[in-house]
């Protein structure tokens, strides 16, 4: 009689968890980006939100600096088949993947902040037409700050185009491969978390970088000069899901998400302290022993956007498919 009535405690229990929405789900979110950095920060607030408004039924746990050992340019093919349920998308590490979406905007495509800002939303509508056709759910955005693009150096420094073709530069996408070779520059991709080594064992000569970040990989410690080229087109990161995760959630979990994630675009889309961070992180720098040189020419920042211009239209044709119209959309909002 006991054990009977244990037995049916027990599927009463369990039949209280599924009307509730099944037991509580514990996600992994990939970020291959450095754990002191403010967007990570802003990660695990929405990691605390989620569980808040989950009631507790769904828990992520953010794993910073790519301690996952995924590759930030292999997310289109590790996040759709589950490998784990979230990760932070970001476009410009798509080249390979998907290039229509590598080609929406690229660095040195926007000659302003004001440019990008009025950009954002056409950006947002893209991005969620093309993740939601590879199974990755786009749950909500985050803003980059407003950056500045430098040319961080090792032992020398370099100050125009002419002084950045002796040395090897590292860039962070294909674009820029593409755009600094145009202007006779040697470029090669190095990732966010191989850059440091790079630097310390001469594998570059330089890197672009922006000073407000460069602190959270060390950048004093393996360079000496910093000179500012041109306005980074820092489209917004995505908060990815694998669809079949995001499928597997209760209606209440989905919304949680969702509300988590509309909470990060709402902290991070926000702009009015830029120059004044961009400063601060410059002053900092200065102090921890790097020289910021006076910036490059108008010359070279105006071969430099032309150059970019050149590659943008390149990788748009070459993407094929509706890459062109992506740009047009794009170009369109920009007034051009």
């Amino acid at each position: 009689m006991f054990k009977r009535i244990v037995q049916q405690t027990s599927i009463a229990i369990v039949l209280v968890l599924v009307s509730l929405g099944g037991y509580a789900k514990d996600w992994k979110f990939n970020n291959g980006l450095p754990e002191g950095r403010g967007e990570s920060k802003q990660l695990d607030t929405f990691a605390a939100d989620v569980a808040e408004l989950s009631g507790g039924s769904l828990t992520i746990d953010v794993f910073h600096g790519g301690s996952l050992n995924l590759k930030d340019n292999d997310v289109a093919r590790w996040l759709p088949r589950g490998a784990v349920e979230m990760g932070l998308v970001w476009a410009n590490y798509l080249g390979r993947d998907v290039p229509a979406l590598n080609a929406v905007m690229i660095q040195g495509s926007v000659g302003s902040p004001d440019e990008l800002i009025s950009a954002l939303p056409e950006i947002q509508a893209i991005y969620t037409e093309v993740l939601s056709e590879l199974d990755i759910v786009p749950t909500g955005f985050m803003a980059l700050p407003l950056l500045k693009a430098s040319i961080f150096c090792r032992e020398q420094p370099v100050r125009s185009l002419a002084d950045l073709r002796t040395k090897k530069l590292r860039v962070w996408s294909n674009d820029q491969v593409q755009t600094f070779t145009k202007l006779g520059v040697s470029a090669q991709i190095v990732g966010q978390n191989e850059l440091y080594v790079a630097l310390q064992t001469g594998v570059v000569d330089c890197a672009v970088y922006p000073a407000l970040f460069a602190h959270t990989i060390s950048l004093h410690e393996v360079t000496k000069f910093a000179s500012y080229l041109y306005p980074v087109a820092g489209v917004p990161y995505v908060l990815g899901a694998s669809r079949g995760a995001w499928d597997a959630l209760s209606d209440r979990e989905r919304d949680a998400v969702s509300v988590a994630a509309g909470r990060v675009w709402a902290r991070t889309n926000e702009y009015s302290a830029a120059e004044e961070k961009e400063q601060a992180a410059r002053s900092k720098l200065t102090e921890q022993g790097i020289e910021f040189l006076e910036p490059f020419s108008e010359e070279d920042r105006t071969a430099f956007l032309e150059a970019a211009s050149s590659t943008w239209l390149e990788l748009a044709e070459d993407a094929g498919g509706k890459a062109p119209e992506y740009r047009g959309r794009i170009l369109r909002v920009l007034g051009r």
